[in-house]
């Protein structure tokens, strides 16, 4: 049987670029390293997380692969936003605003993903969680406690990420389920 698809599978790269990312500005959220984790992440919001999930997104397209595609697209495209906000707009008053946009993307991304496998299950459901505590922790005058559990809820999201991008690039490469990501549907 021939393989129908045209390209490998985006989804590991994908995932990496969102973990390396989301880590990187979770890191500052949480307050752990100062500003290195802010830089961090503002330099691979641009290319690591903005365009290689943007590309990571078009490449499911080609293989018909709803979720992925709107999924990567849509945080590469947060990622990029990101970048734009922090260094062109220079706009924090708006954090609270566009961070609930991305929280209600991102609750209806989970519930899509309980058709799919535990590991994309365990990333949006603290991805959810982290995007409601970022949202409510940049509401308003702001509230650097909620920012910071924020931050480490993302820490954990970036390490769930890690292991799903593990688990596709390992279970490929071995032709065998070495990491499992617990299939569902």
């Amino acid at each position: 049987m021939a393989d129908e698809h045209k390209v490998a599978d985006p989804g590991p790269l994908g995932l990496a670029a969102f973990a390396t990312t989301t880590f990187a500005l979770s890191s500052a959220n949480a307050h752990l390293w100062g500003a290195a984790g802010a830089s961090a992440a503002v330099s691979m919001a641009l290319f690591y997380g903005g365009l290689t999930q943007l590309f990571a997104g078009m490449w499911e397209f080609v293989r018909k692969n709803t979720f992925g595609a709107l999924a990567f697209s849509s945080y590469g495209a947060f990622w990029l936003s990101v970048y734009a906000l922090l260094n062109f707009q220079k706009a924090a008053s708006s954090l609270g605003v566009f961070l609930l946009c991305w929280t209600i993307f991102t609750a209806y991304m989970l519930i899509a993903s309980f058709k799919l496998n535990n590991a994309l299950i365990t990333i949006f459901v603290f991805l959810t969680a982290t995007f409601i505590f970022l949202t409510i922790g940049n509401w308003g005058a702001g509230h650097v406690g909620m920012v910071k559990i924020g931050g480490w809820l993302g820490i954990i999201t970036a390490l769930a990420a890690w292991y799903a991008s593990a688990a596709g690039v390992i279970n490929d490469t071995f032709k065998k389920v070495v990491l499992p990501v617990g299939p569902r549907g």
